[in-house]
């Protein structure tokens, strides 16, 4: 598995996005979803990254920028042929591995409730991510919750 910045040209990256934001606007309500489109993606302090098998997508992460100490982890989504593959979690330790290097003492993330983040909030917490305060621009609602990991 390779993990490279994302090519926002692709069509299988662009096709995985649309499923996600899909899969988010499904899941929860319009106003308490926090995904990002293409656009939102792009901004400067976001690095988006995907993991690849040869030609296949296999998913995707994003790191972005809060404060010189802390980042956020956005958009993870694997892609349903890959599933229970360790794609995830191969993702997310590379967007901690690199919040590491660039000095971060924290890094948080924003997800839903309800039964279809399970798999999502157990890798999270296999990965040591622990419920929170609310952080950033956010608020709290009974449809989203806060994780935080110390680094």
């Amino acid at each position: 598995m390779d993990i490279i910045e994302v090519d926002f040209e692709d069509p299988q990256v662009l096709a995985l996005l649309r499923a996600h934001l899909e899969g988010m606007h499904a899941n929860t309500p319009p106003e308490h979803t926090h995904a990002l489109d293409l656009s939102g993606l792009k901004a400067p302090e976001i690095n988006f990254f995907a993991a690849w098998e040869e030609a296949d997508l296999l998913g995707f992460g994003a790191l972005k920028a809060l404060s010189p100490t802390s980042g956020e982890i956005k958009s993870m989504r694997t892609h349903a042929d890959h599933l229970r593959k360790g794609v995830a979690a191969r993702l997310l330790d590379h967007l901690i591995t690199l919040a590491r290097q660039r000095g971060y003492t924290r890094v948080s993330l924003e997800t839903g409730t309800g039964p279809d983040f399970e798999p999502a909030l157990a890798l999270y917490r296999r990965a040591g991510f622990e419920n929170g305060e609310v952080f950033g621009s956010y608020r709290e609602s009974p449809h989203n919750q806060f994780l935080h990991l110390a680094l």
